[in-house]
């Protein structure tokens, strides 16, 4: 896989300063954390799973949960579970005829109902395993965590690379405040010891929400929300620190669609117009889809240290993919600041001569931009997220 592989040559070369690099399942996990982008839920008894993925009908897609948990009605679970053997046998079966390869096919993850479910589903689609990249964990707990851990690591002995684990926090253990502290500690000692096998960690906003009655409109980012903000907050602060080590993922965006709209769009109009009339109404189109405040949302995440996104829908593929390119500007800060990390300065001017960088505090954030940049690429110093938007259907 690689990032915006539909664009041509010529395209690419337009756009990007550094072009993406490719990725797939195989790559090392502190890359392969940063490529999850925006990862598609799919419910398991989708019987088009495998054809949509060999034929790329969804465009930019650079990884997918298959879910077997939130998805799926209980009474169609073992209808569910058929239909995923079935998903992964044909794509399986794709790659040993030399049909397609790895490179080709998205990251897949599948999201079980429990540990023991996991484990289940593994048995069962062992024989085709290598198409899948890991397992999300949902509802993990503090009483939980580690019997998922102690069961992957026991399915792991016998495969010749890991499958990963993308634990979920979504519970009350960690967004009550008389839990949270003690809980996000106890589960950060854990994932701590299960480090190689965590992909990235995944916050389930949804069921954050659910605990209080609450569901955010689409005027509203998940930032918002107080209680939600809160814990997110904390979440930051327990897995961000530096050196930790760990990606965080975003929750999802729930709406594809616009109702009647009570505020202002989150979207200036000034980056469109560069465009023209179609600039204009790619913009209307954006808001039309709600997409104006997944874009907000997103800029939000990566002001907070979130990369990667939830998405329930498509449509928001290239929107959330686009934001994560780099800027010109963004690159060459960071370069600048590594490559003065010598002792001599302390801070300088930026080459674009609008603000101080200061070596010490911003060194992390310029590793995690270079990071960043080996996966989306670096765009042109004259292009930007919305010249990317621009040339395709959104």
């Amino acid at each position: 896989m690689v990032f915006f592989d539909y664009l041509s040559e010529e395209q690419k070369k337009d756009f990007f300063y550094i072009p993406p690099k490719p990725f797939n399942k195989y790559t090392k996990r502190d890359v392969l954390a940063y490529c999850l982008g925006a990862t598609l839920y799919m419910p398991a008894t989708r019987t088009t799973i495998a054809e949509d993925i060999l034929s790329k009908k969804h465009k930019g897609l650079s990884s997918l949960v298959i879910c077997l948990e939130d998805a799926i009605g209980d009474k169609s679970l073992e209808y569910a579970n058929g239909i995923l053997e079935s998903t992964v046998e044909k794509l399986f079966f794709h790659i040993e005829s030399g049909k397609i390869s790895y490179d080709d096919i998205p990251l897949i993850f599948i999201r079980p109902r429990n540990e023991s479910h996991m484990v289940s589903i593994f048995e069962r689609i062992s024989p085709y395993i290598s198409v899948i990249t890991g397992f999300v964990f949902p509802k993990i707990t503090c009483a939980n965590a580690r019997t998922y851990f102690e069961s992957l690591e026991k399915i792991n002995k016998g495969l010749d690379t890991s499958l990963y684990a993308m634990p979920i926090l979504e519970t009350e253990d960690f967004i009550y405040h008389e839990k949270r502290s003690h809980s996000l500690k106890y589960i950060g000692e854990i994932f701590e010891e299960y480090k190689n096998y965590i992909l990235n960690i995944r916050i389930g906003a949804t069921d954050f929400c659910s605990l209080f009655g609450i569901r955010r409109n689409e005027d509203t980012t998940i930032y918002d929300i107080a209680v939600i903000r809160n814990c997110i907050e904390l979440i930051i602060n327990q897995f961000l620190r530096k050196g930790s080590g760990f990606v965080l993922s975003g929750p999802v965006w729930e709406y594809f669609s616009s109702g009647e709209r009570l505020l202002k769009p989150q979207l200036r109009l000034s980056p469109f117009t560069e465009h023209g009339s179609f600039g204009i109404k790619l913009r209307e189109k954006l808001i039309n889809k709600s997409l104006d405040g997944l874009i907000r949302e997103v800029l939000l995440d990566k002001a907070n240290g979130i990369i990667g996104k939830t998405i329930i829908h498509p449509t928001h593929i290239i929107p959330v993919e686009a934001l994560y390119v780099v800027s010109h500007e963004e690159y060459t800060d960071a370069c600048n600041i590594i490559d003065n990390n010598g002792g001599e300065k302390g801070v300088f001017k930026s080459s674009y001569s609008n603000k101080m960088n200061e070596i010490k505090p911003h060194l992390s954030w310029a590793y995690n931009i270079i990071k960043r940049s080996e996966v989306y690429g670096v765009f042109h110093e004259n292009k930007s997220f919305t010249d990317l938007l621009a040339e395709e259907e959104i």
